[in-house]
């Protein structure tokens, strides 16, 4: 499994991405998400962003993702900590601005942030979970390493239910074969 990460960098989250989540927030990225957030809770959001990426790495960190060579800021990426079927796991989500899509970019960050959260050596496993209609992320974690658990029913954002695939990847197991990210 080829898992390059050289066409991206990731970069703590930062006062001066807000102008980033706003792009973040339109309504083709966010249809597997509920729908664009009001500008009180982006606000918030990039508060929570930017605090995560400023307190100890093993809470979890968010990230912009900027393309490389051509440095350009073009998504989000970031794992925070999180219990799942009771057990503290991390969990990572991702964003790439549509002129960006298809390119791998999400595919090579979602590598870089497993590195990130393996670093931390607090938690076993990393997991994501897509709506189970968004075939571009679940191929993202398909490529990534992540392995299918099946589908369960989650809440995103409170108070809004939906179906979604628990993909999940071993960051202590060296045989994985994210590893090498």
């Amino acid at each position: 499994m080829e898992n390059d990460t050289s066409r991206v960098r990731l970069e703590p989250w930062s006062e001066e991405d807000a102008g980033l989540l706003r792009a973040l927030n339109a309504p083709a990225l966010t249809a597997h998400l509920g729908g664009p957030e009001t500008e009180e809770q982006l606000v918030r959001r990039h508060r929570r962003y930017v605090e995560m990426s400023a307190a100890d790495p093993g809470a979890g960190r968010m990230f912009r993702i900027v393309l490389l060579p051509e440095e350009t800021a073009v998504g989000s990426i970031g794992f925070w900590a999180q219990t799942w079927d009771d057990e503290p796991v991390y969990e990572t989500g991702w964003a790439v601005l549509p002129g960006f899509q298809g390119r791998g970019v999400a595919t090579s960050a979602t590598r870089a942030v497993i590195a990130e959260a393996r670093a931390t050596g607090l938690r076993r496993h990393l997991h994501a979970f897509p709506s189970s209609d968004n075939a571009a992320s679940n191929a993202v974690c398909r490529k990534a390493g992540f392995a299918p658990r099946g589908e369960r029913d989650f809440e995103y954002p409170p108070g809004r239910p939906m179906r979604c695939n628990d993909w999940r990847l071993d960051l202590l197991d060296p045989g994985d074969p994210a590893q090498e990210a």
